[in-house]
């Protein structure tokens, strides 16, 4: 039977005891400390490094050192407001020349209109200014006439406007004509259409498109003298609403006559109210003169039609 081999303990290790005794100063002083230090810090060693050019980092390449971009100068600003009021005038009328010569509402107003009345945000001078000048040189439509939701709206021009813009307002348009079988609903004399406070209007305009009394329009009215009552009643309503106007300017298209019952009505009106009639541009009309084109409507139409070569009251002898 063999024997299994015994494995010895270990020997029991028993750390070695010295004699404590003090260090001297030099020991724990280090070798380098002993002489005079020629090593330098960190921060004199970061200056150097940033005092050197981009291009003695590199190896190959040489890179071309860049320049400090030259400060730009500012242009020294035009001084607007000391020119003479009488240029800045000038300056407004060429900015405003592009807008309509009657404004009304319609869907071109923001893209035309809107941003050029952004100047009137510069300062409050420039806005007093720039702002009686646009309202004060131009017409503004009472009820709308661009076809579709303009023309439906409760909400005319005029009554969007602020009150302190209707005030510069001297001359107002009122067009008749559109819708004369059905009239909209948002053509109706109120307080909320702020003509009360367009208290610098001295001309309104009334220009008639159509004259449904004429036989031309027969089978198509609604009914005998209905537009013409509507037209009637809604000019002495803005008369009223007006009571510094002080001259009514007429005018119309070819088709329109000064004797049809359309045209009779509304001077009767303008002479109850007793302000100066005037005659516009477009008709030609004049305080004397009379209708002479023929009653038939189709002889109407034909005349109006300018034909090339022709020249109408003209005798030729053979």
């Amino acid at each position: 039977m063999t024997r299994r081999p015994v494995r010895r303990a270990a020997p029991h290790l028993v750390p070695r005891q010295y004699a404590s005794a003090p260090l001297s100063s030099a020991a724990t002083t280090p070798m380098s400390s002993a002489y005079a230090s020629t090593a330098t810090s960190e921060a004199d060693t970061e200056d150097e490094i940033s005092k050197l050019s981009i291009t003695s980092l590199t190896l190959d390449t040489p890179l071309i050192p860049l320049t400090p971009k030259a400060r730009r100068v500012p242009v020294k600003p035009f001084l607007f407001l000391s020119l003479p009021s009488e240029l800045r005038v000038k300056v407004y009328e060429h900015y405003f020349n592009d807008t309509d010569k009657v404004l009304d509402l319609g869907p071109d107003n923001y893209k035309r209109i809107h941003k050029m009345l952004g100047l009137m945000r510069v300062c409050k001078q420039i806005h007093a200014e720039a702002a009686h000048l646009f309202y004060s040189t131009r017409p503004f439509r009472i009820f709308p006439t661009y076809p579709g939701k303009y023309f439906k709206t409760k909400k005319p021009l005029l009554a969007r406007l602020k009150p302190g813009q209707r005030e510069c307002i001297t001359s107002l348009e009122l067009r008749l004509g559109p819708g004369w079988n059905a009239p909209p609903r948002g053509w109706v004399v109120n307080d909320a259409l702020g003509l009360r406070e367009c208290v610098n209007v001295r001309k309104l305009n009334v220009f008639v498109e159509c004259d449904p009394s004429d036989g031309f329009y027969k089978g198509f009215r609604q009914s005998e003298g209905f537009y013409e009552g509507f037209s009637r009643k809604l000019l002495a309503s803005v008369i009223d609403q007006l009571p510094v106007v002080g001259v009514i300017e007429f005018d119309a298209w070819s088709g329109v006559k000064k004797s049809g019952d359309m045209m009779r009505g509304l001077l009767d009106v303008a002479r109850q109210s007793k302000r100066v009639i005037r005659w516009g541009p477009e008709r030609g009309w004049t305080d004397a003169d009379e209708d002479t084109t023929s009653a038939d409507p189709a002889a109407r139409f034909v005349d109006s039609i300018p034909i090339q070569g022709y020249a109408p009251n003209i005798l030729v002898v053979a």
